[in-house]
């Protein structure tokens, strides 16, 4: 295991380095930087970007696009975009249905969806969980009933993340109620404009429509739209899945969120006090840890071996670590962090904030939203399972 980048490797982290710097827009890292409310023009503008450069879709290969780099560049894109302050590229378009697109769907559906994404101009949701579907994912019922050249859809979709924006969505529906439940799934894209869609947002613990309701009444989708074969959805699921939960582990935002931890606790005199220093210090020890995790992932595919299926322990490490920190900063911060004041997640929010520094405002709603990170993408407790029977055998 070689975890030493090459030279031609550190010349491309700056080449990276110089790009983002001088086309990242300062409005945008500013909000980044300071956990500020992100706007779906803030989100978009940036994906335009690295559309027009050609980066948005940076895991993709050449023959569709992308730049075809290698498991360590994109890491290295990955980690100084996030350290600059740029958004997290949203996943459901570039990093998760893309790959299900490209390996499973036809030319004519790469042809039809694949520069909608590159661009950054086709917003894409993930139509995945339901209110009793979501750990346990195979035991969706949603339905698509075949009707010539359509399928009717009739069901609903929870928790779709950011769903309020989107254009399309790629669903999990059954198609079949014989055999095992996997069997009789398929993967079917979906026009969020169509009649008979609506989204209903739900309002989370730190104020944000974040995630939504998502209901189908008699959708009618054309047949075409359907990726790969009938009843083998559950296949294309599982291709997905592992480019989700290693999405999720973000280590390279942890390593940006440190540094705000750090900053956080230096303004409010807690650095000097060894106690909570060695909190800093644990927390700095298991982001390294995850990173050299990540890394021996990327050394293995490097040198053509095969490496271990741990995508459920990155996910498990790396939402607790997304946890630990937003507690952190709440404890930095003390009783100053706890007021929860939903206008503070604005740019430029002057208001009243009793007793404190208003950089702190945010910390409230940071934590309230990191409380999800250990359940959504699939439970940490069944992700244990995963790593046990998989990994460890």
């Amino acid at each position: 295991m070689d975890l030493a980048f090459t030279p031609q490797e550190l010349a491309f982290r700056d080449e990276i380095r110089g790009w983002v710097k001088d086309n990242l827009p300062a409005d945008i890292a500013h909000k980044v930087h300071n956990a500020l409310r992100l706007s779906r023009d803030d989100m978009q503008r940036w994906a335009k970007i690295l559309g027009k450069k050609g980066w948005l879709g940076y895991g993709w290969p050449k023959e569709f696009g992308g730049p075809g780099w290698t498991a360590v560049q994109k890491h290295l894109f990955e980690e100084e975009c996030a350290l600059a302050g740029a958004p997290r590229v949203v996943p459901f378009g570039p990093v998760m249905v893309a790959p299900v697109i490209m390996a499973f769907g036809n030319k004519a559906q790469q042809e039809r969806f694949l520069p909608g994404i590159a661009s950054g101009e086709v917003w894409w949701s993930q139509g995945y969980s339901e209110p009793g579907s979501g750990s346990d994912l195979a035991s969706v019922k949603t339905r698509a009933e075949r009707n010539g050249d359509h399928y009717l859809v009739n069901g609903q979709k929870t928790w779709t993340t950011l769903g309020q924006y989107g254009d399309w969505m790629f669903n999990l529906v059954r198609t079949s109620t014989e055999g095992k439940p996997q069997t009789g799934i398929s993967f079917l894209l979906l026009d969020m404009k169509s009649p008979g869609v609506t989204v209903r947002p739900i309002k989370l613990l730190d104020g944000e429509c974040e995630v939504n309701e998502v209901f189908f009444d008699n959708v009618k989708v054309p047949a075409e739209n359907l990726i790969g074969e009938e009843n083998k959805g559950w296949t294309y699921a599982k291709h997905l899945l592992s480019h989700e939960r290693t999405n999720i582990a973000d280590v390279n935002r942890a390593k940006r969120e440190l540094e705000r931890l750090k900053r956080i606790a230096k303004a409010e005199g807690v650095w000097d006090d060894a106690r909570f220093r060695d909190q800093i210090a644990l927390i700095e020890v298991d982001i390294v840890a995850l990173e050299m995790l990540v890394l021996r992932v990327l050394s293995a595919e490097k040198s053509g071996k095969n490496p271990l299926d741990i995508a459920g322990l990155l996910k498990i490490k790396g939402s607790e670590i997304q946890q630990r920190y937003a507690e952190l900063m709440m404890l930095a911060a003390g009783p100053f962090a706890t007021p929860f004041i939903e206008e503070a997640m604005e740019a430029g929010w002057q208001g009243n904030f009793p007793g404190g520094v208003v950089a702190n405002a945010p910390l409230a709603s940071t934590y309230f939203n990191m409380r999800k990170t250990t359940i959504y993408g699939g439970s940490n407790e069944v992700q244990r399972n995963i790593v046990a029977q998989t990994v460890l055998g």
